[in-house]
Parts: structure tokens; sequence; C-alpha cells
């Protein structure tokens, strides 16, 4: 598959069917209560789908995020704008074992760059649970500012959205 974006570590690529163990190891444990909450494997399916769906529908798509040292699957990064969302939203996903490692804001850096550059993007938000420090501390690390005027996805929702600074301040 060919490279998107790439890190010194890290390669990002359009997701295939290599990611789909880590992301039902992710979307069905207790850890997806940050990810739209945990899911039985059959829904899990479709929802996995859906992610690849997404490329179909919109030319783009979280990108399956890769090590360069042995091509493993350790998460899906990047670019996510679904039917009815406010705004165009920079996610990031990692696998059970895979966190700590610094790869979310590597990946995601390397994202932003290319939803700017190849994609044209003026800007990005990120939506965060507010119990979510790790994703929070993402963010920050990532140069986003928390927009406390703008609501999630909808007035009933309690996610936090973070702005990431626009293509001229990266």
């Amino acid at each position: 598959m060919t490279a998107l974006a790439t890190t010194d570590r890290l390669i990002l690529q359009q997701p295939d069917a290599d990611d789909w163990p880590g992301y039902r190891a992710l979307v069905t444990s207790p850890a997806a209560q940050y990810a739209g909450g945990q899911l039985v494997p059959h829904r899990a399916w479709l929802a996995f789908a859906g992610q690849l769906g997404h490329w179909t529908l919109r030319g783009f798509g979280l990108m399956s995020v890769r090590a360069r040292d042995d091509n493993r699957s350790v998460g899906m990064i990047g670019p996510f704008y679904p039917e009815g969302w406010p705004e165009r939203e920079l996610g990031w996903l990692l696998w059970p074992g895979e966190t700590g490692k610094g790869f979310a804001t590597e990946a995601a850096r390397a994202a932003r760059s290319y939803v700017y550059d190849t994609l044209g993007w003026a800007g990005a938000v990120s939506y965060i649970a507010p119990e979510n420090a790790a994703s929070i501390a993402v963010a920050e690390r990532l140069g986003c500012t928390r927009d406390a005027a703008t609501r999630g996805l909808s007035p009933e929702d309690t996610a936090l959205v973070f702005r990431h600074p626009n293509p001229e301040a990266t």
C-alpha cells in the first residue's frame, strides 16, 4: 500500500484488513469508552467497515498507522468527517498495547500535515471526552487549544472541542 505520510518510526496509509484485529481489540474492550463506546464483535465489524467506507465516500479517512520496524498496525489516525458532523476532525485511535509510546502525537502531527498540504483543509478539530486525559495531553502536545464556546457533535454532547493550529502556524 502507498504511504500517505511518514515519520521516522511510522508509516500512515489507507487502512486494510490487516488493521481489523487491532481495531476489534480496541472497540470491543472497555478502553473504547472514549471512542464511541464498547461494541459487541458484530457491531465492531460494521464500524470497521464504516471506516473503510469513509475512504470511498469522502476520498479520505482515518489512516492505518504502521510501525516502520516490523509493519505492525498500531492504530488508526487522521481525517474523519462523517455525515452530519459540524466540523472536520483529526482523530486518533491506538490499539491495546501501543499506547504510551508517543505514536499518537507523532502520527497525528504527520496526519495534520497531510490534511493541510494534500487535502487543502484550512483547519481541524478533535472531539475528546472530558475524562480522556491521555487524548487531551496529545491535543495539547499538538498545540491545540480548547474551544470552550463550541459544543461537541450535538448540543447534548459532552465532548470537548480542541482546535488545531491553522496551516500557517504549523
